[in-house]
């Protein structure tokens, strides 16, 4: 019995170790300014996310293609990446004022540009976690294109299998593909990755875009195009960071003027001195709460409220979605859309010029009128950056005659977040946070409990929760010994102890905001990386997502408005 404890803890260290030495290369290779993925300066990183195997990744370590991995990393990188031999990272430049038309992904919000056939750059305004993520999913990228490159070709001069002529003369062929010549592409594509027919024909649309319906096809041939001209011809594929980027991460550029542009718009508006509660969520669920009762009158009288949120949910239905927005706006909600590249947008709802008879939460009216107080949501920050902005948020508001320190009431985070314990739309209630890599931990006090969420349907769990470098290096083995340690970890997450950092530092360090400030964790489970065909590349979480945010939404305004 021993014996298998300390195979499981051996494994988990060796993971641990693995996540250890990809975070320093990556720190390395940034500071040296320039790498070479598949050649001797990529070499760590690809035998660290090997040994590693994350969940995401699925069969990376095996012979054959990762499709589900595949599907996930494509939509978080700029279309056309797949054909670029140059990969550069740069910081917010000036592009935007180019010729060259921003191309954001589907998945994660960056402006990348394609600046000629060989070269795409990769706008980076997020600070070291949006280095990480790509860092990561290029490495992926690249480890399966030279598997697809092993597969064909035949010598070392180049000469390639039938299946990657045909395939090739199927994606250079100018005109659109008949289904007949779509599946004789397929059955070669299948044997290029290893994989059946069947298993390519089920992510085939799930890989298709309007303008490029046969985009898996194009994925694979520019990825093992590539390969081979690395193997062959030793052109190798490079990334690399501008001077000005190297420069300017972490001096908290973005965040700084994100944050007063906010102050700044409270102030004009008169806002700025009433009590602040901050809330980092998405930017519907706040807006839909207080507004959707009245702006939904008669399908709020057909149906149960949390029916009512699925309906807006739903992607077609932009005229209820718009009717609420319509609503807010009219009744004093700000809408600040972002210009810093921080990519984070905020609502500012002045709860004075709310009619509370209109909404179905319960509320002490007269406390509200007294105190008047302002609720600001801001969309959700990526990994380091939760530490950046909340940093620059909660500093006073420079005057020329003095510093405006804020009132800051209470703060509240809620989000999405793997569970170790349960399933998709399960909900977690951290009591801390703990930094993976690191003993770092952030205990506080939760305003909200296990009781406040209990009772609904869902299952609740309480417990502490751990803030990883990147959702995608994640394996089973690491967090099956955090599950079973001490630690009591029930879920993990990227943001959690970067925003506990800050609000520590702001109240008990500074002392720029009040000591006791209130504070409020609660995610929702969008996965289950412990359970195979539950993590994240298995898919989003469709409408099972609806009700656990707008619970976690209706318990925190409740809160703030008692």
């Amino acid at each position: 019995m021993s014996n298998i404890k300390q195979h499981a803890r051996t494994r988990a260290q060796e993971s641990s170790n693995a996540i250890e030495r990809m975070y320093i290369t990556m720190r390395h290779l940034f500071n040296r300014g320039f790498y070479k993925p598949m050649g001797v300066s990529g070499e760590t990183l690809r035998e660290a996310l090997l040994l590693l195997r994350p969940e995401i990744y699925g069969s990376i370590g095996s012979e054959k293609a990762e499709l589900e991995g595949l599907l996930y990393v494509i939509d978080r990188l700029p279309i056309g990446i797949e054909e670029c031999t140059f990969i550069n990272l740069t910081s917010d430049e000036g592009y935007a004022n180019s010729h060259f038309k921003a191309i954001i992904p589907p998945k994660r919000r960056r402006n990348c540009y394609r600046i000629d056939e060989e070269q795409m750059n990769i706008e980076i305004t997020r600070g070291r976690s949006e280095i990480y993520d790509i860092l990561t999913h290029l490495t992926f990228l690249f480890v399966e294109s030279h598997k697809i490159s092993k597969r064909v070709l035949i010598n070392e001069d180049g000469a390639t299998t039938r299946d990657w002529i045909k395939l090739e003369k199927a994606v250079t062929t100018k005109k659109k593909l008949t289904q007949p010549e779509r599946e004789i592409a397929i059955t070669h594509t299948a044997n290029i990755l290893g994989r059946t027919f069947n298993e390519i024909l089920e992510v085939y649309e799930e890989f298709a875009t309007p303008n490029q319906p046969e985009r898996l096809l194009h994925i694979v041939y520019w990825l093992g195009k590539l390969a081979i001209e690395e193997v062959v011809n030793n052109n190798r594929r490079t990334i690399t960071f501008t001077p000005v980027l190297r420069e300017r991460l972490g001096h908290h550029i973005h965040g700084e003027i994100w944050a007063n542009n906010i102050k700044s718009i409270l102030h004009k508006n008169g806002l700025l001195e009433r009590p602040i509660h901050i809330i980092s969520a998405n930017m519907h669920s706040v807006m839909n709460t207080l507004f959707a009762p009245n702006a939904l009158k008669t399908l709020v009288a057909k149906k149960d409220i949390f029916q009512v949120y699925e309906a807006i949910s739903h992607k077609d239905s932009s005229d209820l979605r718009n009717k609420v927005t319509k609503e807010a706006l009219q009744k004093g909600m700000i809408y600040v859309e972002d210009s810093s590249g921080t990519n984070i947008n905020v609502q500012i709802f002045d709860i004075d010029k709310i009619d509370f008879s209109k909404i179905d939460i319960k509320v002490n009216a007269k406390k509200l009128k007294e105190e008047k107080p302002i609720i600001v949501v801001m969309d959700y920050a990526f990994g380091e950056q939760a530490y950046e902005t909340i940093d620059e948020l909660l500093k006073p508001y420079k005057q020329e005659e003095s510093d405006i320190h804020l009132y800051v009431d209470s703060i509240s985070i809620m989000g999405k977040a793997g569970i170790l314990e349960g399933g998709k739309g399960d909900i977690m209630i951290p009591s801390a946070h703990i930094f993976e890599g690191t003993a770092d931990n952030y205990p506080f006090k939760n305003e909200l409990s296990k009781a406040d969420l209990d009772g609904q349907g869902l299952e609740v769990y309480e417990g502490s929760m751990i803030t990883v470098l990147g959702t995608s290096l994640q394996n089973k083995d690491i967090l099956k010994f955090f599950y079973n340690s001490t630690w009591n970890v029930i879920g993990l997450e990227m943001e959690g102890a970067h925003y506990q950092k800050a609000i520590q530092a702001a109240s008990k360090v500074r002392g720029s905001i009040n000591e006791d400030v209130k504070v409020r964790y609660a995610y929702y489970a969008s996965d289950n990386p412990l359970e195979t065909g539950s993590t994240l590349a298995s898919g989003g979480l469709g409408t099972s997502g609806v009700k656990p945010t707008y619970l976690i939404t209706r318990k925190i305004l409740e809160q703030i408005f008692n």
